[in-house]
């Protein structure tokens, strides 16, 4: 039988290793699930870029070891990137899942609006994890403690990375690529992930998040990775 490769899970802008839990056991490999630069426990970056993102993960990564790649949102851009073979990675396929196309000037001013201001302090652990949940899009986030209260477990500046070129990471990867997203997700509409490949998989009942509300809906990725 041959050794399945490493699989990678990358989360999304202001997530965490810890929401792909939920597909525990669902690969024969090994499995990594790191923190993003800048989210959860792991150090921020001087700049945020794709790149970047995709170079810190390659760090942590043997460059003798293939590895498949599973990136939701944000992470399925940096998953796009260690498509490219420029970091050292031997990625074998990819697939990501719930990736914003469409970006208008008013998404990308928010996010560097966001990336500007400091992070917010609260006083309870619970009123923290609420706001690190809606940066996230989920009920709650990591957090950390901050000054005598608690801020969201994220550097903030990590939402100014601004908009991936899609068209151009397709382009440049050098393994199978799969883009996929949940039918109920507005971020990412099949209709706009069509215009770039033409067969994404669509993930019935589920949104954005899809890796969170159905786990086993998304366990099905992994056979693309295989």
């Amino acid at each position: 039988m041959t050794e399945l490769p490493t699989l990678v899970l990358l989360h999304g802008l202001a997530g965490s290793g810890a929401l792909w839990d939920g597909l525990a056991g669902q690969w024969d490999g090994p499995v990594l699930a790191p923190d993003l630069a800048g989210h959860a426990g792991a150090a921020p970056l001087k700049r945020y870029s794709f790149g970047a993102l995709a170079a810190r993960v390659a760090e942590g990564l043997d460059p003798d070891r293939p590895v498949a790649v599973l990136g939701h949102s944000l992470g399925g851009v940096v998953a796009l990137a260690l498509a490219s073979g420029w970091f050292g990675v031997r990625v074998g396929a990819v697939v990501a899942l719930g990736v914003k196309v469409s970006w208008s000037p008013d998404d990308l001013a928010k996010g560097a609006a966001l990336a500007a201001r400091p992070p917010k302090v609260f006083e309870t652990r619970a009123e923290a994890e609420a706001w690190a949940g809606k940066l996230a899009g989920l009920p709650s986030g990591p957090v950390a403690e901050a000054g005598g209260g608690w801020r969201a477990a994220l550097d903030p500046r990590a939402f100014g990375v601004g908009r991936p070129d899609l068209p151009a990471l397709l382009a440049a990867a050098r393994c199978p690529v799969t883009l996929a997203a949940g039918e109920r997700d507005p971020m990412s509409p099949v209709e706009q992930l069509r215009a770039l490949v033409p067969n994404p998989v669509v993930l019935p009942g589920v949104g954005h998040n899809a890796h969170v509300e159905d786990p086993a809906a998304v366990a099905v990725l992994l056979e693309y990775l295989r």
